[in-house]
């Protein structure tokens, strides 16, 4: 599974798969779902944090969709689908034009401000440049971390009390993705499935399929 500008979520029913797509999508599937009295825990999951995330199901069908976030908007673990957005037609104020520059303190040591002044263009077009080059240097290695733990907030969540979780977990974290598989092989299929589409690709070129 691939990250998208777009977020998305997977809504499960116990161990089996609902939902899947926007988030409008799971909110009714969850909320429909609950209202046949279904004993089995109704869970939604980001699918680029594999995080739980809350909605807030109350009220009548669009009642609940008028309360999500806006399109675009990607809910974090502890976030609920209850978020009141800013306006986007408020109007912005004179001064500056908005160029995305986030300022935020930072600490150093006076000899690392020395050699700050003293480069071309400054310390904060250096520090970006800093910044970006140590980003391309580590993309590989910070994109494999983040999808491991995506992958383990999952697990952990759904299939924390399975035949060969401790396996499974230590083969996720180095990237041995054929023994991950084969810890995984017989858990309920829509969890081993979404779990499998969260960790891959993993490093292994070649997994060998013990499917049937």
């Amino acid at each position: 599974m691939t990250d998208t500008a777009t977020p998305s979520y997977t809504s499960f029913n116990g161990h089996k798969r609902i939902a899947s797509g926007s988030l409008p999508v799971n909110a009714l599937a969850v909320k429909h779902t609950l209202a046949t009295g279904v004993p089995n825990p109704l869970l939604t999951f980001c699918d680029q944090t594999g995080q739980v995330v809350d909605i807030d199901i109350r009220g009548s069908d669009a009642e609940m969709l008028a309360r999500l976030p806006p399109d675009g908007y990607q809910l974090q673990g502890t976030d609920s689908a209850l978020i009141d957005s800013a306006d986007p037609g408020e109007p912005r104020g004179r001064g500056r034009p908005k160029l995305g520059v986030v300022a935020r303190e930072i600490t150093l040591l006076p000899r690392h401000w020395d050699w700050l002044a003293a480069q071309r263009g400054g310390a904060s077009v250096t520090l970006r440049k800093l910044v970006d080059e140590a980003r391309r240097v580590s993309v590989d290695r910070d994109r494999q971390r983040q999808t491991n733990e995506r992958a383990y907030h999952f697990m952990s969540t759904m299939a924390g009390d399975m035949a060969g979780f401790e396996e499974a977990s230590r083969a996720l974290f180095a990237n041995d993705a054929a023994k991950f598989h084969q810890q995984t092989e017989a858990w309920p299929t829509d969890v081993r499935d979404y779990l499998r589409s969260l960790a891959c690709p993993l490093p292994l070129a070649e997994v060998p399929s013990l499917a049937p």
